[in-house]
């Protein structure tokens, strides 16, 4: 696809590898994918959003950006700071966000966080990240602990042929992909190293998360979102977003739109023209 140029931005916080569009002079459109995918996640979505100034990031960790140093560690919070630099260096004072799973959840808290910074939010199965129950805080820190500490000096695994990459990614429990998406992702989600290639993306992006919020945290701050938003999720619905729970994030928001469409996780990448028809991009 030539919709999309390789790009890059380089911030205090380190160098983003990106995705953008040759339409400079559109409405900022900020793109942030999910777990474990890339910038490549909006190549379909590209070619119908004409009128804006799309930059699809990779997320630090992944894709063609930064790892953070061996001595830090991925959170929500460094995470919108990420985006708020990305943002800075592209010269965007106010900008809309599209955000799909992950990128959705991030894009959630980025508009709590900077209301003035965020025109629109259009989500794509997610809005606010995962819950953590209470009662789970200190098994959850602990096996964090034991986790990262166990990774030290762990090498990645290194195969000589991509395709092995293309179908592990397609029957992967984090989202099954058809075969053109995986394809589509895999291109900037591995690295040529000596003997073949390994996973681009950081490994400490794969351990449990240490500290989660609360569910009456999420809402709190879904309360504090000030711009529009509009909300697709895929039917059936994902275990970890279950109606009754979407229902209950969606009624915290003030100004909000949810609306359903049949397919799968990525929808996004299998039918493109219809998600961008029902988020009103």
């Amino acid at each position: 696809m030539t919709d999309l140029r390789d790009t890059v931005l380089d911030t205090a916080r380190g160098r983003f590898g990106a995705l953008r569009n040759d339409n400079i002079g559109g409405a900022p459109l900020l793109a942030l994918h999910g777990w474990l995918d890339n910038a490549a996640s909006f190549r379909p979505m590209a070619p119908m959003l004409t009128g804006y100034d799309l930059v699809a990031l990779d997320m630090p960790g992944h894709g063609r950006s930064f790892h953070y140093p061996a001595d830090a560690e991925y959170s929500l919070f460094s995470t919108i700071l990420d985006m708020l630099a990305a943002a800075d260096a592209l010269g965007w004072e106010r900008f809309a966000v599209l955000g799909h799973s992950m990128g959705g959840a991030i894009a959630s808290l980025l508009a709590a966080a900077a209301p003035d910074r965020i025109g629109r939010l259009f989500l794509i199965e997610a809005l606010g990240p995962l819950a953590g129950p209470e009662d789970t805080t200190a098994s959850r820190l602990r096996d964090a602990v034991t986790q990262r500490r166990a990774l030290d000096g762990k090498r990645k695994r290194v195969f000589t042929d991509p395709e092995v990459a293309v179908q592990a990614r397609m029957q992967t429990n984090i989202a099954a992909l058809d075969e053109a998406s995986s394809r589509m992702l895999i291109e900037r989600g591995i690295r040529a190293v000596e003997g073949g290639y390994e996973w681009s993306s950081d490994t400490r992006l794969t351990l449990p998360t240490a500290v989660r919020m609360s569910e009456a945290q999420i809402q709190v701050c879904l309360r504090a979102i000030e711009c529009p938003v509009a909300l697709l999720v895929a039917e059936p619905t994902p275990p970890y977003f279950t109606p009754a729970l979407r229902e209950a994030r969606v009624a915290c928001v003030p100004q909000i739109r949810s609306v359903s469409l049949p397919g799968s996780h990525h929808l996004h990448m299998t039918h493109p023209a219809e998600v961008v028809a029902a988020l009103g991009l």
